[in-house]
């Protein structure tokens, strides 16, 4: 099973996007919370939604479900 991680922020209207776009899709996922953590928001705080899969970013910023469809196929190939 794949870790796939979704790292963003309350109040983001993209993060909130983002977890519609992976909820459509049916991918699990952990949600990380970066402002918990000074490294993570100083790393990914310009970039949120940031998608990772198996500790690789594979989606930041603005993606639908369409994208989210690709990227993840593209991976399991």
């Amino acid at each position: 099973m794949r870790d796939i991680v979704l790292f963003g922020k309350p109040g983001c209207h993209l993060c909130d996007e983002a977890r519609a776009a992976l909820d459509e899709a049916g991918v699990e996922r952990r949600e990380v919370d970066i402002t918990l953590d000074p490294r993570l928001f100083r790393e990914y705080g310009e970039r949120i939604p940031v998608l990772s899969v198996d500790g690789e970013v594979v989606l930041e910023l603005m993606w639908d479900a369409e994208d989210l469809r690709t990227r993840l196929g593209s991976l399991e190939a």
